[in-house]
């Protein structure tokens, strides 16, 4: 049986998947918690931006050299492969599969409903929220598996529309603020001190990596690009910088018509009081709501197109539960539907972990003052680290093993990559301190000790024919 996949994506769908995974519900939410964390500086927060920003793109062009040489079935899996050997590929390839795919999925259906919810004046927190999560998640696997080349087309058209209120607000705002004196006043304002949750710099950093992730999800397709050597680098890099550029005057465009007090005080609803300030019409704030909702939806998408090759990746190396069964590409769709169907299920626990025991959940407190649920902690943020941590070995065998590459590629690069991963890794420990820490780890064992039982040391590699 030919398990491999139709090579089906250009340049143009890879970029799309960058910008539209990257560029998603994060910036319209976790802005917000960046200028309360800075204790409502301006500054700082395109500081936090910048930098993350800086990090994602630092990460992206090592990873951009790594793709010129490594094309099989999973980008990041076949770096993981290629650095420290099948162990360690299965142990990404399962982490990705079982965690960081279904957590930054089930993240952005929940968050999609939610603001679906505030738009269509429902309880943005509660069943209807949940119920029209599972909805949206399971539109998105249905369309990721079902029609995979359709899937790309919707990538490619939602990130068109999700730019509309980034670049208008941003192009917009920019300049009414700079005209009427609000964007020069905004980096002396010290309204929002007394309101702002603090927690400082770090907190802000670990906080709106979200806001960055799920580009390297695009690596997942690699063996699906027609081109794959020339248009994963210009997809990764390219696609970085754009959206670095287009978050921080988005950001810094809030100030236009609100001082820091007001934006950290609008919380989830800053996009739709802002629009309508800046265009003073209400219609104006309902209307990008509707494109923040497509916004997510695409985001929603793209990932979810990543999530459904997870288990695909492990099983065509002859791992992971029933391999051979999970690794069958259905003739008619072309796609791995087993894969799919578990990709699916695990989602679906993560999503009952974001809504039922962190945002709707009753976090009771031990006498620390540290909730008693050993999940009660903000998944989409904390992952995110970890995934970060595990870039370190792929960037350290680049510098040992890779010597084709030039000095720049084979030792700046990378060296600048395990600073940035190490950066991250100590903001997530500063922001969540010890305790939660310790107990997302322990769940991050659990998860790897279950994908062990999975492993096999001479696993069958004539799956992927």
């Amino acid at each position: 049986m030919d398990n491999r996949l139709e090579k089906r994506y250009d340049l143009k769908t890879a970029v799309s998947m960058v910008i539209g995974i990257v560029i998603g519900s994060g910036v319209f939410f976790k802005a917000v918690k960046v200028l309360s964390l800075t204790g409502g500086s301006m500054g700082h927060s395109l500081l936090v931006i910048g930098a993350v920003g800086l990090i994602c793109v630092v990460c992206s062009c090592v990873f951009a050299e790594m793709g010129t040489k490594y094309v099989k079935c999973n980008g990041i899996v076949d770096y993981a492969e290629a650095s420290l050997g099948q162990g360690f590929a299965y142990c990404m390839g399962w982490f990705m599969s079982t965690i960081y795919y279904p957590v930054i999925g089930s993240t952005l259906a929940y968050i999609s409903a939610r603001y679906t919810c505030m738009l269509l004046g429902l309880e943005s927190f509660g069943q209807a929220n949940m119920s029209i999560a599972v909805l949206y998640l399971v539109l998105a696997v249905v369309i990721n598996s079902l029609s995979p080349k359709i899937a790309g087309k919707v990538q490619v058209s939602m990130t068109v529309a999700k730019l509309v209120p980034l670049v208008v607000m941003g192009v917009v705002g920019t300049i009414v603020g700079l005209v009427n004196g609000n964007g020069i006043r905004i980096f002396t304002d010290t309204s929002a001190v007394g309101i702002s949750q603090g927690g400082g710099f770090f907190a802000a950093v670990c906080a709106f990596a979200f806001s960055y992730e799920g580009w390297i999800i695009a690596t997942t397709i690699n063996s699906e690009l027609k081109n794959p050597k020339r248009d994963l680098p210009l997809a990764l890099v390219g696609g970085a910088l754009f959206c670095t550029i287009i978050y921080m005057f988005y950001t810094y465009s809030m100030s236009a018509t609100m001082n820091a007090a007001q934006i950290v005080e609008a919380g989830d609803w800053l996009p739709k009081i802002a629009f309508s300030r800046l265009f003073h019409s209400n219609a104006a704030g309902t209307i990008v709501f509707v494109f923040i909702i497509v916004s997510c939806l695409g985001t929603t998408n793209g990932v979810i197109l990543g999530c459904m090759r997870g288990f695909y990746s492990i099983a065509v190396r002859g791992q992971g539960p029933k391999p051979t069964f999970v690794a069958e590409v259905d003739k008619s769709t072309g796609m791995p539907l087993k894969s799919c169907l578990l990709g699916l299920c695990v989602c679906a626990f993560w999503l009952f972990q974001c809504g039922a025991l962190f945002f709707n959940g009753p976090l009771v407190m031990n006498t620390t003052g540290n909730p008693l649920w050993l999940m009660a902690w903000e998944a989409d943020e904390i992952v995110i680290v970890t995934q970060y941590a595990l870039y370190i070995p792929i960037f350290v065998h680049l510098i040992v093993r890779e010597r084709q590459f030039s000095p720049f590629k084979r030792f700046v690069l990378p060296i600048l990559g395990i600073a940035a991963c190490l950066f991250m890794c100590f903001c997530c420990w500063k922001s969540y301190g010890t305790y939660l820490t310790v107990s997302y780890l322990v769940v991050f064992a659990i998860i790897m000790g279950i994908g062990a039982f999975f492993y096999r040391k001479n696993p069958s590699m004539e799956l992927l024919k």
